[in-house]
């Protein structure tokens, strides 16, 4: 029976996330229950995809990701895959027409992670447009159920919400793409004369990305825009806690919002949801 291994790969993906983030999985929550499963897919193969290229060492990542990007596209192309994962994130590219280009620009930005890439303002717009935006246009696709003039109408702020939540992670990951991954993604910087007033900038381009990105949430269809928000609240608090912090400890310290904090967050995301105040 199908049908049964089609469940076992939806409740693989959820698991997926929920063990790799509490923070999207509990966004996800908060979406309309038909949206549930098809983002579970979509997060469970860029999770995947993404533990290659950073967490399997002493194994041939390139290798691994070459398979990975071939079992895809032939899982999409067949509509099946022995792979849970794959299996079920077929499911939803093909249900909700998913765009090649977007998955081909998702794995070229995993293949730069392999490669010692130097992170000019092209290479570094490249991969956001390929680790982040794109992702969110996946999310899109399925938030607009075949609606093209909707998907078109909201496609902007989706990939700058996207960039923002990237860039938020480079801050918070900083040290350990520098010390433990030997990476730095942010353009023209040299790690070594890293200070306030180059954070400072970064942080002023962020938020120009998050304003933009707001305004593309309140448009949202009813099921989506919520949990989107939850996830603009979270991040946004993040990059605030980020802001507080000297330039040289991000170099030290990962920064990461306590959960009482954002059950807090929640609470005052749900009001104003609530109350069209968002």
């Amino acid at each position: 029976m199908k049908e049964l291994f089609d469940m076992i790969s939806r409740k693989s993906s959820k698991m997926t996330t929920v063990m790799y983030s509490t923070s999207f999985s509990l966004g996800i929550r908060f979406f309309s229950k038909r949206f549930h499963d098809p983002i579970y897919g979509i997060y469970g193969f860029v999770r995947f995809a993404d533990e290659i290229v950073d967490s399997f060492d002493g194994y041939d990542k390139q290798k691994l990701l070459q398979r990975f990007k071939e079992d895809t596209y032939d899982a999409i192309k067949e509509k099946i895959s022995l792979n849970p994962i794959l299996n079920n994130f077929q499911y939803v590219v093909n249900k909700y027409k998913i765009d090649r280009e977007l998955i081909d620009l998702f794995l070229r930005s995993m293949e730069m992670d392999l490669e010692k890439v130097e992170y000019d303002q092209q290479n570094y717009e490249a991969y956001i447009l390929g680790s982040a935006e794109v992702v969110g246009l996946m999310c899109l696709r399925v938030f607009c159920e075949g609606d093209p003039q909707k998907y078109d109408q909201l496609k902007p702020s989706a990939m700058r919400l996207g960039s923002a939540f990237q860039k938020i992670n480079f801050l918070r990951d900083l040290k350990a793409d520098v010390k433990g991954l030997g990476r730095s993604y942010f353009p023209g910087i040299d790690m070594n004369r890293w200070d306030d007033k180059t954070k400072s900038d970064i942080e002023e381009d962020i938020e120009k990305d998050f304003a933009d990105g707001l305004a593309g949430i309140r448009k949202l269809p009813d099921g989506a825009r919520f949990g989107v928000y939850v996830a603009y609240v979270y991040f946004h608090e993040l990059l605030l806690k980020i802001k507080c912090v000297k330039a040289d400890r991000l170099l030290n310290e990962r920064v990461r919002v306590s959960n009482w904090r954002k059950y807090i967050l929640l609470l005052k995301a749900y009001v104003r949801n609530l109350t069209n105040s968002i």
